[in-house]
């Protein structure tokens, strides 16, 4: 059961002190994870006036992955996370490969991009439907919002010929936990493309084929028809999710004037970039630049809706690792080495580049004037500013960042410079079908969820895309998947590419032949951040900090449905975030509760 505490706020302004309650909602549940948030809710004024993220278990990769062969780093980093395995998997391959000096054949390319393309549908298809979508169900809004309920009882669905629902509570009855028709059938295609991601790597989610130079997969005619058939089951039922979610997320905005503050923060948005173009990609760092703006998701920094950058040179350059309010102490001091000085093409490297981050642990208790969690505050550095970017749960950064540079053009996506559209080919009972993305007009948690949907339409039209090279390749006789190399003694590297919740990159420095340095960086720690050494508080933070309170339920019942949606609309998955401390070996049990609700004690 997730617990909310409660004690009135010594700390209000321009209120009494009943109406300021701080409140914590730990751990947080349908996420993976030992998120906490802690919140100071102003009934009065019907808002949250402070928030801090917490997480409270270390996990040291980065310390035990010193000595080791390099050829294992994929190996042992797919365990970070039971999730999104396969991402850190790929990125590490990604990172080897540069180190090593060696390409993937074509095929072998492909075959890994249809991989990570169903490892994108499967779990956002799971998440969005039977985590994120329970925070929308009729039974849900029932308890947090009867009179929204009422409304949506008596709305009806501009799209219900596309997605066959009546009216808007007929969609949030459908997506009521294993009773509702949608929810039942998003699960059967998460089963689908659990089995497309396995068709090509082997193994969900630790890939048993993937390696540096390629793949072990054999690849047939066959192999590529399998997943084909599943992948346009999968698009048949994305011709139905799009219109229905949008019908669901627009509902919101018109029953709840104001609804579009909910989650709303700043746009800094950080897209890394995914999906190699073989034709182009030569793991090369000095080449970089122009095989990142090849990736199929295009890689940027977005600044209040202006593209900063899409270099992926100048993107490595300007991560910052800063603890601010972590258990951990600094490393910048005489005392610790400098692995990495400059980049291969001569640019300075800052001490506080994931190259040359120590981790050293510091436990301390939680006291939120100081150290509070186990998660760092990766900051972007655009020059004269650390900016808390956040990946908007993935897609929004990814679509945002795709549709600005407008470099993207199939036969099936376009991206036009403030769109995106995708072309969904004619299937076993619908028609073909055009959806457009549009750049919207803020970062929030509709958008951040509505964005998740529109991005599994986009990877299952690439991965259409990606099928018919595979078929190409093979048809040609073009079959090896894989390129030998040898591990150099000396090397720095790094990899690019989107995990499901957005940007991950891997950094590994090579000494001797052994691995001197390395440090994955996935998204939770961009978004789950904690607050800075400038007292710049982290996305999850912000965000709550930011939103209104529309649930109708007094103080004495309150669910806190506004601050979930919003936490979770980024799709949190902790592990990732945070680096396990045994401590003196105490056991600190959990309880979750079947339906996620939050509860009083």
């Amino acid at each position: 059961m997730t617990t909310i505490h409660r004690r009135p706020s010594a700390s209000a302004e321009d209120t009494t002190k009943s109406d300021v309650v701080e409140m914590a909602w730990d751990p947080i549940t349908r996420i993976v994870g030992s998120l906490g948030i802690y919140a100071k809710v102003d009934f009065k004024q019907k808002a949250v006036r402070e928030c801090h993220s917490t997480s409270s278990i270390f996990r040291g990769y980065s310390i035990f992955m010193r000595g080791k062969d390099p050829r294992d780093a994929h190996f042992i980093t797919s365990r970070i996370c039971g999730i999104c395995g396969d991402n850190h998997a790929t990125c590490s391959v990604y990172n080897q490969n540069m180190a090593y000096g060696v390409a993937p054949p074509h095929l072998g390319e492909w075959i890994i991009n249809l991989g990570e393309a169903a490892e994108y549908m499967f779990d956002h298809n799971i998440f969005q439907e039977n985590l994120v979508g329970v925070d929308y169900c009729e039974k849900m809004v029932r308890e947090t919002n009867p009179g929204v309920l009422e409304q949506a009882n008596n709305t009806e669905a501009p799209h219900a010929g596309e997605h066959g629902y009546r009216t808007i509570g007929d969609i949030m009855r459908s997506l009521n936990p294993l009773e509702g028709e949608f929810y039942r059938e998003a699960l059967q295609m998460s089963r689908l493309t659990r089995d497309m991601f396995c068709l090509m790597e082997g193994r969900h989610v630790h890939p048993s084929t993937l390696y540096p130079g390629g793949v072990g997969t054999v690849a047939t005619l066959q192999l590529f028809t399998d997943y084909l058939t599943r992948l346009m089951r999968y698009c048949e039922f994305m011709k139905k999710v799009v219109p229905l979610h949008d019908d669901l997320f627009d509902f919101f905005y018109q029953a709840l004037p104001g609804y579009e503050h909910v989650g709303q923060r700043r746009v800094l948005l950080g897209c890394w970039g995914c999906l190699n173009d073989p034709a182009h990609c030569d793991f090369r760092y000095e080449h970089m630049s122009e095989w990142g703006r090849k990736m199929f998701v295009t890689p940027g920094v977005i600044v209040d809706g202006e593209l900063v950058t899409n270099d992926l040179v100048d993107i490595n350059l300007g991560i910052r690792i800063l603890l601010g309010s972590s258990y951990y102490e600094d490393w910048v001091d005489d005392e610790h080495e400098v692995f990495v000085t400059h980049d291969p093409l001569g640019n300075p490297i800052d001490r506080r580049h994931p190259w040359n981050q120590h981790t050293i642990p510091k436990p301390a208790k939680r006291d939120f004037n100081a150290a509070y969690s186990w998660t760092m505050s990766p900051r972007w550095f655009d020059g004269e500013n650390h900016l808390s970017i956040d990946t908007g749960g993935g897609p929004l950064a990814r679509m945002w960042s795709t549709a600005l540079n407008g470099l993207v053009n199939t036969d099936l996506v376009q991206a036009t410079g403030s769109s995106v559209r995708i072309t969904l080919p004619k299937t076993a009972l619908k028609p073909e079908t055009t959806f457009e993305w549009r750049i919207p007009k803020w970062s929030n948690a509709i958008e951040r969820n509505r964005a998740r949907t529109y991005f599994q339409a986009y990877t299952a039209a690439l991965a259409i895309h990606f099928v018919e090279q595979a078929l190409d390749e093979v048809r040609a006789g073009r079959t090896e998947t894989w390129t030998p190399f040898k591990v150099p003694d000396q090397a720095i590297s790094c990899g690019f590419t989107e995990a499901v919740r957005g940007v991950l990159s891997h950094h590994m420095v090579i000494r001797d032949g052994k691995i001197a340095n390395y440090h994955p960086y996935p998204p939770t720690p961009y978004n789950g951040s904690v607050r800075d050494v400038y007292g710049t508080p982290g996305p999850y933070e912000d965000a709550v900090e930011n939103t209104p309170i529309f649930e109708e339920n007094p103080p004495e019942r309150f669910k806190g449905i506004d601050i979930m949606r919003t936490v979770r609309s980024f799709d949190p998955c902790l592990p990732c975030g945070v680096h396990m401390y045994v401590g003196n070996g105490l056991e600190k049990e959990y309880t979750h509760s079947p339906t996620g609700v939050v509860k009083p004690y």
